[in-house]
């Protein structure tokens, strides 16, 4: 819509009406210019690797999806000012959920990115497409299947909010997915131990601060654990 607030006829006006969106939303939101700059930065990442065309689309894509959630996010963040100015609950929940798409796409992003890029990175990868895995591939499915698991269950159970109490403890359920995805990479002994000890001392903190009880984060850790040996053993 322009200025005068009638809505273009010409295709050439929606164009401009378009473009002067993308323009306020990267002047008026922060994450927005973060966004740009990132997409920046991973695209010239791109052309000095020299990476395939079917990387180069896999990495456009990603780039694309968050601009495109974080663009959506500010635009129903604008209406529910503008519907609900006064605080109400349903409105933040509105703004929570619209900030959840851009904290999904930016992390499927980032997995999009990791398997695009790692092979030019770690040189045991594969050099052609559709070759051996990246590197870490099980930890990092693993550790996202995890965190996925607990977000249901909290979901399920209902009490807790995301990071703070709540049956599992998420802390030390993706502590304990990381510890033993580095205990079945074959580290070595001084590794897993201190990946172990240091598992623990996120799942004892939980308790230290007396966010989450003991069947809370023994729930959580045996979760980590379980759900990554699987995916190791079966795939890994």
């Amino acid at each position: 819509m322009n200025t005068n607030g009638i809505k273009p006829n010409r295709w050439l006006e929606s164009v401009n009406c378009a473009i002067e969106g993308v323009l306020w939303a990267a002047r008026t939101q922060r994450h927005m210019r973060y966004h740009f700059l990132a997409a920046v930065a991973v695209l010239l990442l791109a052309l000095f690797l020299r990476v395939t065309a079917l990387d180069f689309v896999l990495l456009a894509f990603a780039v694309t999806l968050v601009l495109f959630a974080e663009l959506i996010n500010t635009a129903l963040e604008v209406v529910v000012d503008l519907i609900s100015p006064q605080y109400h609950p349903l409105a933040r929940r509105a703004k929570d959920v619209a900030a959840g798409s851009v904290l999904v796409a930016s992390i499927g992003a980032a997995v999009i990115g990791y398997l695009a890029l790692a092979r030019y990175v770690f040189p045991g990868a594969g050099e052609e497409p559709g070759g051996a895995l990246p590197p870490g591939e099980p930890a990092v499915v693993s550790v996202l299947a995890v965190i996925l698991l607990v977000v249901v269950l909290k979901a399920r159970l209902g009490y807790g909010t995301p990071l703070h109490g709540g049956m599992p403890s998420g802390h030390a359920a993706v502590a304990f997915a990381i510890a033993t995805a580095i205990i079945l990479s074959g580290t070595g002994p001084i590794l897993s131990i201190l990946a172990a000890a240091m598992a623990a001392m996120v799942s004892h903190s939980r308790l230290l601060l007396e966010i989450h009880n003991l069947k809370e984060v023994l729930v959580g850790a045996a979760l980590g654990a379980g759900i990554t040996a699987v995916i190791y053993l079966l795939f890994a």
